[in-house]
């Protein structure tokens, strides 16, 4: 190998290692924007309450990705606005559920459920032992999380769990829209639809809560820190990094959460459920990264 092939080999490697830390850097701000937004969030829901709160993120969502999608909506068809309308109904249920669940049960405890969803979308596809075990493992920390009891918030629990099922829909109503609709615009034309339905909702929360200048900057922090910062820090760590280490890397989520929640909130949880936590999170990734693995060693023998 000569000298200036060296020379390129050692640049291109650099450049990679360069684009893979700042995605890592991305991906880092994006979990902490979205899960600080969650925190401020929760900061309103008593002059608010959930429902008002979200309906604000959802304009928020709304004009961030109506502006950097910029979709044709006049040239969609039948078979693309039907996607279209589920992801948007997703996007409403999803953001609904999960602040009514972090009112009733805590910031930590409501992403850590919600985080089941993705989780549920990779063991569905797969029949290997070891998702399986993830699968159980997962149980497992689930129940610890909750420890059933007759003191338990029974509706809290079930509100993530619903926020969970709508995030695994979510991810394959997304492969969807985006596989009928080029670039952005798919997830754009959601976004706006359901800002659309919050329109009546959130007047009405509005009108009769009579909002403080507090709340409603609290509401609007939320839908930059939850929507538009990780909407842009995860289209940009998506360019620097492989699909499936953003998979991975997606499993912080819950502890941001937990942390957060008990730096902002003052809501502390016990040994026990930092451990429920720690196995639902290593459940994820460990099924996310060999099944990317696994695919990849697939492809590999086809060739």
């Amino acid at each position: 190998m000569t000298l200036e092939a060296r020379a390129e080999t050692s640049a291109a490697a650099a450049q990679a290692s360069s684009a893979r830390w700042s995605g890592a850097a991305l991906m880092m701000g994006s979990g902490l924007s979205n899960q600080v937004g969650a925190s401020i969030a929760a900061l309103a829901f008593p002059v608010l309450g959930p429902a008002g709160v979200v309906a604000v993120r959802q304009w928020v969502a709304a004009v961030v990705l109506l502006s950097a999608g910029r979709p044709n909506l006049r040239s969609f068809t039948a078979a693309q606005w039907r996607p279209v309308f589920g992801l948007a109904a997703v996007f409403a249920t999803m953001n609904l559920t999960l602040y009514a669940a972090i009112d009733r049960i805590g910031l930590g405890l409501a992403v850590t459920l919600e985080f089941l969803g993705p989780l549920a979308v990779v063991l569905a596809s797969s029949r290997r032992r070891i998702d399986l075990a993830c699968a159980l493992a997962a149980v497992v920390g689930v129940v610890v999380l909750t420890r059933p009891r007759l003191s338990t918030d029974y509706l809290g629990i079930g509100l993530a769990l619903i926020a969970a099922v709508c995030w695994g829909c979510y991810i394959l109503l997304n492969r969807t829209v985006g596989e009928r609709l080029p670039g952005l615009q798919g997830s754009a034309a959601a976004a706006a639809v359901s800002g659309l339905l919050y329109l009546p909702l959130g007047a009405a929360v509005l009108w009769l809560h009579q909002p403080t200048v507090g709340a409603l900057l609290c509401a609007l922090a939320a839908g930059v820190l939850s929507s538009a910062v990780p909407f842009l820090a995860d289209l940009l760590a998506l360019r620097r990094v492989p699909a499936r280490l953003f998979g991975i890397f997606m499993s912080v989520n819950p502890v941001f959460a937990a942390l957060i929640g008990m730096l902002v909130l003052d809501q502390h949880l016990d040994a026990a459920s930092w451990l429920a936590i720690t196995v639902i999170v290593s459940a994820n990734a460990v099924s996310v990264g060999t099944a990317a693995s696994h695919s990849k060693k697939q492809t590999n023998l086809l060739r």
